[in-house]
């Protein structure tokens, strides 16, 4: 076990930048800052990023670290909150995926894609598109800046996750590269002669580095499953008039297995998102619209019917559930609507104009300006994943703890709304969401738009509502924790080892220290040392 944390030497860089002649060596003061951050955490900053070019070099930068036991951390698209991608100090090396960010081989026979672990889900589906294909699940709303590796390493959701599950659900095959620099093929490409293109050969080795948060290795490539566009779609927006209505609807249409995206706000979420969104936003999302229409008369009609509904048909909506169907053709598509059209009736859910589902639908991948609340505010969310049978128990448990502190919540300027999103037909994510007035972090200047930041209120640094915050995001993890919920991105939040029963709690203690004896890869993550 490594017992000390040696200053990453002056006289290893020589080496690393010996090791790494295509790719970064970062020790300036502005990147060591900007990589000890993630949305909600800023610590002390980094001793050294490192952005090796190719898979040879990050074995080869791996093996020198793990030499001199400097302990590292990898880095995706840095999008994360709960500090699994925070390095403890000048103690540690950052290792960042930036370069490695190619589309390696779309193999059209075997119907796999393989990526550099860099590469942005944004990247991935447009080089897909052009060929009429795309993974199962497709990417996170911030997949402008998240990686493939980060959506593994977190396990995050989104596009496609109605029907295909989360990000890990997708892939096949991993390349991972150890903690000593020893290099890890696994599925079918495991084997001496084997190609990826099928994921259980033998012990699920590629489940084992999936939702890791980089405790166990750092991913290099990546192959996941792909399957033909669907074309057809429909996009359906309902009203509801109760938070139990709602989640019932979620549910019902889960189960259904006929929404590839079905998500939904309460009344506050939904009013921060209306007030985020500016006139330019709205004409750019215009844009968006028509041009996924597939047809002039198409795009005319589209266009035309969000432009006339506008922002005020949302005025009087409580809480609101956006779907999204897909099929090979309209008469499916139709058939899927249909049946999200009665779940939501049966649930007394009042069908609403569809603007939000068509708009996000046609632009996927927009910039992350959602990082920061329409007044500046700071925002950070918390979530669970939970059965359908405790859905509705999970958000009065939450609504019980908000309401235990809503006078000093009010008191303190602080905000609480939901994101309710479905994962595949047997569970659904539960994600309470906090705002309130604070200073940025260097994070936030950098992911967010220029131009976005300029229109603004800069806060103060509030202490005082930021440690409220905490303390209600830790009251809602420990809740979580006794309802049994699942995380999405660990890290160093979510209580993972020090919530496991006896025997699992030892076979994860066992495959950390075979992986990574001297602990050197991202330790404190996962709960593991």
């Amino acid at each position: 076990m490594l017992t000390t944390s040696p200053a990453v030497s002056k006289e290893l860089v020589p080496a690393l930048r010996g090791a790494m002649p295509q790719g970064e060596v970062l020790e300036d003061e502005v990147s060591l800052r900007l990589y000890a951050q993630d949305v909600y955490t800023r610590e002390a900053p980094a001793g050294l990023v490192l952005r090796p070019a190719n898979l040879d070099e990050l074995e080869a930068a791996m093996s020198l670290l793990h030499g001199a036991r400097i302990p590292c951390i990898p880095h995706g698209g840095g999008m994360s909150y709960t500090s699994g991608l925070i390095p403890e100090g000048s103690d540690w090396a950052v290792i960042d995926l930036g370069l490695m960010n190619r589309v390696l081989e779309i193999n059209r026979d075997d119907m796999t894609v393989t990526v550099e672990c860099g590469c942005s889900w944004k990247s991935l589906h447009e080089a897909l598109a052009s060929a009429g294909l795309r993974t199962p699940y497709w990417g996170t709303l911030s997949g402008i800046r998240a990686t493939v590796g980060g959506g593994l390493s977190q396990n995050a959701v989104f596009w496609g996750s109605g029907q295909y599950g989360s990000a890990v659900d997708s892939v096949l095959s991993l390349t991972v590269i150890l903690a000593d620099g020893t290099r890890v093929e696994t599925g079918s490409a495991a084997q001496r002669h084997g190609t990826p293109f099928f994921r259980h050969f033998g012990p699920d080795l590629t489940g084992l580095f999936c939702a890791d948060c980089g405790a166990l290795g750092i991913k290099g490539l990546a192959t996941l499953r792909l399957l033909p566009e669907l074309p057809a779609r429909e996009y359906l927006a309902f009203d509801f008039g109760s938070a139990d209505a709602t989640l019932g609807a979620i549910s019902d249409i889960s189960r259904a297995a006929v929404a590839s995206e079905c998500f939904g706000f309460d009344p506050f979420l939904q009013r921060q998102r209306m007030k985020r969104q500016s006139m330019v936003a709205d004409v750019k999302a215009l844009g968006g619209v028509m041009k996924d229409s597939g047809s002039l008369i198409g795009a005319i009609k589209d266009g035309a019917r969000v432009a006339l509904a506008g922002r005020r048909y949302m005025d009087d909506v409580d809480f609101s559930v956006q779907v999204i169907v897909e099929d090979r053709i309209d008469a499916g598509a139709t058939d899927r609507a249909a049946t999200v059209r009665a779940i939501a009736e049966r649930h007394g859910g009042r069908e609403i104009e569809n603007s939000i589902p068509r708009i996000t639908r046609a632009n996927p991948f927009g910039p992350v300006n959602s990082m920061l609340g329409p007044e500046g505010e700071r925002w950070l969310p918390v979530h669970g994943l939970f059965p359908h049978s405790r859905y509705r128990e999970a958000y009065t448990a939450t609504e019980a703890i908000f309401e235990q502190h809503r006078q000093r919540s009010e008191a303190l300027g602080v905000g609480t709304g939901y994101l309710f999103a479905t994962v595949s037909t047997h569970c659904c994510v539960l994600e309470p969401v906090f705002f309130w007035p604070d200073e940025w972090l260097e994070i936030h200047e950098d992911a967010v738009e220029s131009t976005h930041l300029e229109r603004l209120t800069r806060h103060p640094a509030n202490p005082e509502a930021r440690e409220h915050v905490h303390m209600l995001r830790e009251a809602l993890i420990e809740r979580y924790s006794e309802m049994g919920a699942a995380h999405l991105q660990i890290g160093r939040s979510y209580q993972y080892r020090e919530a496991l029963k006896d025997g699992p709690a030892r076979l994860i203690d066992a495959l950390k220290a075979a992986v990574d004896g001297d602990s050197c890869m991202n330790p404190g993550s996962l709960g593991l040392r």
